[in-house]
């Protein structure tokens, strides 16, 4: 009965989604206006007043590219007079090689996590460019997560496959993760008993985890100069059920589960001859034959069909959330009946839409930044880092990836390197700033949850740690630029400001800091030390 009754709600959402119910002729911005302020109302909540443009240039920098703007980039945008300067900067973003870059390390956190498990997974670069890649040309969402997950060729050259690698040998694992990535699904606890709160059971479970129980993690040697992997598929093996954990004993075989589809039927799959034999292992150094069938790339193709009721939803959630602070449905990995969202008929809208465009990102993206819930001030009467009604912008700590390029650009040591025409470092390698190290004190700046959890150690590195090594006298840095300056003081302070928080400072701060910085008593130390201060204050350690 249970079962029957999820099925009624699952036929009954997909036939809710229609264009007309998305947003017809309206444009999805509007249509998440309209939702937004509809909760506000029903909730009887004063949201705040709009972004200021310094607020803006600063928080959509850091949403898109991961990184602050320059001094001269947020003076030219503060100055433009233009009605859709807004609109021009988000389009222009969007077409920014860092902005793929940057996604690719957003969408790589969600993947694998600071620490993945398996061997070899943490040096995934494969991965990383071929992501950076989708992204820069604006591949679908349903094609690279189909790519993905069907995992062809290597980790090195084409780089995909790496997603399974973590998950060698461990169905389980990766049933857990890809349900809950792709779908929104927590089928965790049906692994062990039938789920106590929700529908799905134990053979839900294991019936997924049928589609991957046949992968096998395959060295296939070195690609340029790095080792390589292959994901490899066995035409024979199954899923062995051997009932709830609380019945299990020792030495239990238990039945093979064949695959099933969530919600759906089992997998229709052609019989192998009679007398067919296969290898027990795959050759190493060479790639694996593929499989007479392959119940991997069933698998994959089910989950990203336009059809599938969670997939769309699954994907418009985690968007959403990535730059509103807050998933509809939060945790964003769990739709469940028993999770309601907090705007759902706003979720059905953002979904359908991601359907109807072809579930093209660049577009999506779009029509949530130039909302304006997401250009609403993140000033207001709530103290929600992240509020449940987006009545003002979330507090969002920066990653680490973020913290260090814009600890750079701030500094204006990318100017200096360019102005002795020293060859730029790779990504990270910074003079004096030790990656793995930085990663240790802001790799995971907030919880499973997305609160943020700095502590003391944090307060330690950003007052005692290597960001001073950035803060040079040379031409070309911010310290140059301010100590050579012949303008009077006051303008030599806003130009701090703009340069390190993308805002002209108030007539206070200008006041305290002309104060300190016009002693010509170690006037070297004390422009340091204002760089300094404004680089590990609050407001740079967060976008908002």
């Amino acid at each position: 009965m249970k079962r029957l009754c999820l099925l009624v709600a699952i036929l009954l959402l997909m036939a809710s989604w229609s264009p007309r119910f998305a947003c017809g002729e309206q444009r999805l911005r509007d249509v998440i206006d309209q939702h937004v302020a509809s909760g506000w109302k029903a909730n009887n909540i004063e949201p705040a007043q709009p972004a200021t443009d310094a607020e803006f240039v600063r928080r959509v920098y850091l949403d898109l590219l991961g990184i602050i703007p320059t001094h001269d980039q947020t003076v030219q945008f503060l100055s433009d007079q233009a009605n859709d300067k807004r609109s021009k900067l988000i389009a222009r973003l969007l077409d920014d090689p860092r902005y793929s870059r940057h996604q690719s390390d957003v969408w790589d956190m969600v993947y694998f996590g600071r620490n993945p498990p398996g061997f070899g997974t943490n040096e995934r670069d494969g991965f990383k460019d071929w992501l950076a890649e989708c992204f820069q040309k604006n591949v679908p969402y349903d094609v690279w997560v189909r790519e993905m997950l069907r995992a062809e060729g290597n980790t090195v050259e084409q780089g995909a496959p790496m997603y399974y690698v973590q998950y060698k040998n461990a169905p389980e694992d990766a049933t857990q993760a890809i349900t809950q990535q792709f779908l929104g699904v927590q089928l965790q606890c049906a692994r062990c008993h039938d789920h106590p709160f929700d529908e799905w059971s134990q053979l839900d479970f294991y019936g997924t985890a049928a589609f991957l129980a046949r992968l096998e993690v395959v060295d296939i040697g070195k690609k340029d100069n790095q080792k390589a992997f292959a994901i490899g598929e066995k035409n024979l093996g199954e899923v062995m059920f051997t009932g709830p954990i609380q019945s299990d004993e020792v030495g239990k075989k238990g039945e093979p589960v064949k695959p099933k589809f969530l919600v759906g039927d089992a997998l229709t799959e052609p019989e192998l001859p009679k007398d067919f034999k296969e290898d027990r292992n795959f050759k190493s150094g060479q790639m694996p034959p593929k499989p007479k069938f392959s119940r991997k790339d069933a698998l994959a193709d089910w989950i990203t069909q336009p059809e599938n009721p969670y997939f769309a939803r699954a994907a418009a959630n985690r968007i959403w959330a990535q730059f509103m602070g807050k998933g509809i449905v939060h945790p964003i990995d769990n739709l469940s009946a028993n999770n309601p969202a907090s705007h759902p008929e706003l979720l059905d809208a953002l979904a359908q839409s991601l359907v109807e465009h072809k579930f093209d990102l660049k577009w999506f993206i779009g029509e949530i930044l130039n909302s304006k819930a997401y250009q609403l001030s993140a000033g207001g009467a709530s103290d929600e880092a992240k509020p449940q009604w987006y009545e003002r912008a979330r507090f969002r700590p920066l990653s680490a990836e973020e913290l260090l390029e814009s600890w750079v650009r701030a500094s204006g040591y990318d100017q200096v390197l360019e102005a002795s025409k020293q060859t730029s470092p790779e990504r990270f390698n910074f003079r004096g700033i030790t990656w793995n190290y930085l990663v240790q004190f802001f790799g995971a700046p907030a919880d499973g949850e997305g609160v943020f959890q700095g502590g003391l150690s944090e307060h330690l590195y950003l007052n005692n740690g290597q960001i001073h090594t950035l803060i040079s006298d040379r031409e070309g840095g911010l310290h140059a630029a301010i100590a050579s300056s012949e303008a009077p003081w006051e303008e030599r302070v806003d130009r701090l400001f703009l340069q390190v928080l993308s805002r002209h400072p108030s007539p206070a701060e200008t006041k305290k800091f002309v104060e300190y910085l016009s002693v010509e008593e170690d006037q070297k130390r004390r422009i340091s030390d204002a760089i300094w201060t404004l680089m590990t204050c609050s407001e740079f350690r967060f976008n908002h």
